[in-house]
């Protein structure tokens, strides 16, 4: 738990990783132990087809989870891996079932259902634009960097989607599974909520995107009439994302950079920013709808 720059208290919160209860190589308690150390205030232990219900190991508060896949191995054909966070009961998915089945029964739960690493999966528009209920997106999944594909980014997607209407929260997580020093306690979300609040109570803090991503810089994007601005913990570069393909002062770099802001163009309909450090760590806002 932290006090950001505008004094609200935001618990830091991994919702994605794995344990020896899949293809994890920590037990739940291990993994417990490492997240609590580093200071997290509560994660979501995600293991394939293995729901672990709401509850705490050693002390740190489990948010209930799991993850279900549709889909094989072949991007070209659709792979789906959904996180289930926050349901009341177990939900009831078989393991034919599509991403559409899996996203209803999860939803059915009271749960949120996650799109993991769409970057990864080779998710796309075209793939994804049919499937109705997802809570939220991954826009960096550190696994799939430290440890896979080297795809661990889905900043493309993310605003591919968003040209579409779709602008869904974004996490970042560690998805971790080899705590091998590279793929845990990596990347996270600050969420603004207090800590003695329910389970819907944090999905309704992450459904209205009161939060930002992070492997360890602040980020607060805010608008300001006609402009958008950023205010960050000092930072080597800030960005701007929108459906604009070019606009001015949308990328600034230096040194100890603490702000930006540009000028929304009349055409935009959407707007997010990242910031990087100078140890090249990085933070990303979530998505403002200009249509608003």
């Amino acid at each position: 738990m932290m006090t950001d720059m505008f004094g609200q208290i935001r618990l830091k919160v991994n919702l994605h990783l794995h344990t020896t209860e899949s293809d994890g190589r920590k037990t739940p308690e291990e993994a417990s132990a490492i997240y609590r150390e580093a200071g997290y205030d509560i994660i979501a232990v995600t293991d394939h087809w293995k729901y672990r219900e709401s509850g705490a190991i050693g002390g740190l508060r489990i948010l209930s989870g799991a993850e279900y896949n549709a889909g094989g191995g072949n991007g070209a054909e659709g792979v789906f891996h959904i996180l289930a966070l926050g349901c009341s009961r177990e939900p009831r998915i078989h393991r034919e079932a599509g991403p559409q089945a899996i996203i209803d029964e999860i939803n059915g739960c009271g749960g949120m259902a996650v799109l993991a690493h769409p970057a990864w999966s080779l998710n796309t528009v075209e793939q994804t634009k049919g499937l109705e209920g997802i809570g939220a997106t991954e826009i960096y999944n550190t696994v799939s960097d430290a440890g896979e594909s080297s795809r661990p980014y889905s900043g493309d997607f993310v605003d591919a989607s968003a040209c579409r209407g779709r602008l869904y929260p974004l996490i970042a997580d560690d998805d971790t599974h080899y705590y091998n020093g590279e793929d845990e306690t990596s990347s996270y979300i600050m969420l603004a909520c207090s800590p003695e609040a329910s389970d819907a109570e944090l999905l309704e803090a992450i459904r209205r995107k009161a939060f930002y991503a992070t492997q360890g810089p602040e980020i607060h994007l805010l608008r300001e009439g006609n402009r958008i601005a950023v205010r960050c913990t000092p930072a080597v570069r800030i960005s701007f994302f929108s459906n604009a393909v070019w606009a001015r002062d949308r990328c600034v770099r230096g040194s100890n950079l603490t702000e930006s802001s540009c000028e929304v163009q009349s055409f935009e309909t959407f707007i997010r920013a990242e910031v990087t450090d100078a140890d090249g760590k990085k933070a990303w806002s979530n998505t403002i709808d200009l249509r608003q």
